[in-house]
C-alpha cells in the first residue's frame, strides 16, 4: 500500500462528479478515460423512497501492483519513497497488459496519446504539499487525503458516530 490512504464518506457524497472533471482537467484527459470515478449504485426502494449511493474508485495503489508485474516495459512503476503507483509515459509502448491485469480497472487508456494513464495521487501535488485534486474540489467534502497513521482514527470517528446515531 501507499504511506498514503484516499477515502470517501459515502453518506456525504451526492454524485456531483466535481472530482471525476478536476481529474481530467488536471490531467488534459480527453473523452474517455477517467483517473478516478463515481460509480451510482441505485436507485432501489427503502423503507418506499428511492435511494441510491455513489462510490469513488480510484486506484487503491496496492502492495503489490499486478499492473506493474504486467508491464513488460517498467513503463507501470511503484515510487518506492511513499509506494505511490504511476505511469512512466515515456516507457509505455501501449501494450495495456496493466489494464488487463489491474482487478479494479484503475489503468485507463488513452487514446489521443496511445498509452495508459492512471490515477497518481496526483504525485506532482503531494511533492508541492497539496492534496489530490479531487480531494480539494470535493463540495460535500466526503473525500479525504492523509498518511495511512492516521486513518485508524479516522475510521473510529466514523464508527463512533454511526453507534451514536447522531449523525444526519
Amino acid at each position: 500500500m501507499s504511506k498514503y490512504y484516499l477515502l470517501q464518506d459515502k453518506k456525504k457524497c451526492i454524485g456531483c462528479h466535481s472530482c471525476e472533471i478536476v481529474c481530467k482537467s488536471n490531467k488534459s484527459l480527453p473523452v474517455g478515460p477517467k483517473l478516478c470515478q463515481i460509480i451510482t449504485v441505485g436507485p432501489k426502494m427503502i423503507n418506499g423512497l428511492p435511494k441510491a449511493a455513489y462510490v469513488f474508485m480510484p486506484c487503491f495503489h496496492c502492495e503489490n501492483p499486478w499492473c506493474v508485474a504486467a508491464c513488460p516495459t517498467g513503463a507501470m512503476q511503484k515510487r518506492a519513497k511513499d509506494g505511490i503507483v504511476f505511469v512512466d509515459h515515456s516507457l509505455c509502448v501501449g501494450c495495456k497488459a496493466c489494464i488487463t491485469a489491474c482487478p479494479w480497472g484503475a489503468p485507463q487508456w488513452n487514446p489521443e496519446i496511445g498509452k495508459v494513464v492512471k490515477c497518481d495521487y496526483c504525485k506532482d501535488r503531494i511533492d508541492d504539499g497539496l492534496k489530490p485534486a479531487c480531494v480539494t474540489v470535493c463540495t460535500t467534502h466526503c473525500l479525504s487525503f492523509g498518511l495511512t497513521e492516521t486513518l485508524p482514527d479516522i475510521r473510529r470517528q466514523r464508527h463512533a458516530e454511526a453507534v451514536a446515531g447522531l449523525d444526519a
